[in-house]
């Protein structure tokens, strides 16, 4: 058998050959050694867990809960955190704080799962967890943007749907969510109470559907489709599967991130009578990348569901580079791809979450050709109205 080393050998490479892969490698090696030097310090939700599993057991203290109560998504929903004494005792807020939170609570409704609240850091104000769940009063004082950047009223061509384009629409169901995000483009659409919608306003909505031949793809979401119980969210993908021209249906749902207890063994089950179904989530920090969200995504991918993340670009939360990267990189570990990061909206009350466009354009610069392809997201600007996306990436110049 003939040695790679040897000329003759149809592999074989000179040591002058060998020594200019060698440079390159150098090079390739350098071009990332910004990263390289600061990657193990991004905290995410398996380095940090210890600081976790102790927040869990303060916030079960608090809320007189046991580790089977954690577990149960029923339970994480009934004692959600929706109370500034509460807060106070898990998380530190000075009386400042308290008073804002309570301002902003008049305008924006807020809540958080007892196992979001576990991510954060107690102590640290700063924090990626806290910014996106815990409001402040920049959001009250944000009077300027847009109240309703989508424009609805005039993208809603039947009762509870959003339409924008072509051959799929959207179909609001409720407007729950386990959290309520700080950054949320539906925020005025929360309202002051949840509420889940009728099986007549959602036969009204598929009846459209069905008579819209062009539409092959629906996104369920509302709120969180997740939100639904078992057999109502059962109930909704097994009417619209019945028309024959919808190919794809799809979940928005942000419980794999605040709230992976939701994805249980019934709920997958009931699932897997539907394929193909996806479900797009919008994990935004590694911190929310834990073994619980990676035990969530296994049970959903064993499912057939496959999962995709929608980032959103959030100032001082992931728009350094650095962050985004290990970001997508502990994606991929627990099998969900990268699909988009959309840039903040000019949306009122989030305008101090709003990184700039050139922050966006050097996070793709440092993704695109520095790590795989399958890490790399489409980075997207929406446009007012409702008008659709645009995908933006950096000049190459040959």
């Amino acid at each position: 058998m003939a040695c790679v080393n040897d000329s003759n050998h149809p592999l074989y490479v000179s040591e002058k050959n060998r020594q200019i892969a060698r440079d390159r490698v150098r090079q390739y090696v350098e071009s990332i050694s910004d990263y390289m030097e600061v990657k193990d310090a991004i905290p995410t939700g398996f380095n940090s867990y210890d600081q976790i599993k102790d927040n869990k057991k303060r916030i079960l203290k608090v809320l007189g809960g046991s580790k089977k109560d954690w577990d149960n998504w029923k339970w994480q929903f009934k004692n959600s955190i929706r109370d500034v004494s509460v807060l106070s005792k898990i998380i530190q807020i000075n009386d400042q704080e308290k008073k804002d939170i309570e301002k902003t609570a008049t305008q924006y409704r807020w809540a958080v799962s007892p196992y979001y609240a576990s991510l954060m850091d107690p102590n640290d104000r700063d924090d990626p967890i806290r910014k996106q769940s815990i409001p402040t009063v920049l959001e009250y004082l944000d009077t300027e943007e847009m109240k309703d950047p989508y424009a609805v009223v005039y993208n809603s061509p039947a009762p509870l749907i959003t339409r924008l384009y072509a051959d799929r629409l959207i179909i609001n169901v409720t407007n729950i969510c386990a959290m309520f995000c700080r950054h949320c483009l539906r925020k005025k659409d929360i309202a002051l109470k949840d509420m889940i919608y009728s099986r007549e306003d959602i036969k009204a909505a598929i009846t459209y559907i069905a008579k819209s031949p062009e539409v092959r793809d629906v996104l369920i979401t509302g709120g969180d489709a997740l939100s639904l119980s078992d057999g109502y969210l059962d109930w909704i993908l097994g009417e619209l599967q019945k028309i024959k021209h919808i190919e794809i249906m799809r979940l928005g749902s942000r419980m794999i991130v605040t709230l992976p207890q939701r994805v249980t063994p019934e709920l997958c089950k009931k699932l897997s009578r539907h394929n193909p179904v996806y479900l797009n989530t919008q994990f935004n920090h590694p911190k929310e990348i834990t073994p619980e969200a990676q035990e969530a995504v296994n049970r959903l991918n064993k499912t057939g569901v496959m999962v995709g993340n929608q980032s959103v670009l959030l100032k001082g939360i992931n728009s350094d580079k650095n962050v985004m990267k290990k970001l997508v990189h502990e994606l991929l570990r627990i099998r969900v791809r990268p699909y988009y990061i959309f840039n903040c909206k000019k949306l009122q009350g989030i305008r101090h979450f709003r990184a700039s466009i050139g922050d966006g354009l050097n996070i793709m610069e440092n993704l695109r050709g520095y790590t795989s392809g399958l890490a790399v997201p489409t980075y997207i600007i929406t446009a007012p109205e409702g008008k659709g996306k645009t995908p933006m990436a950096p000049t190459y110049l040959l």
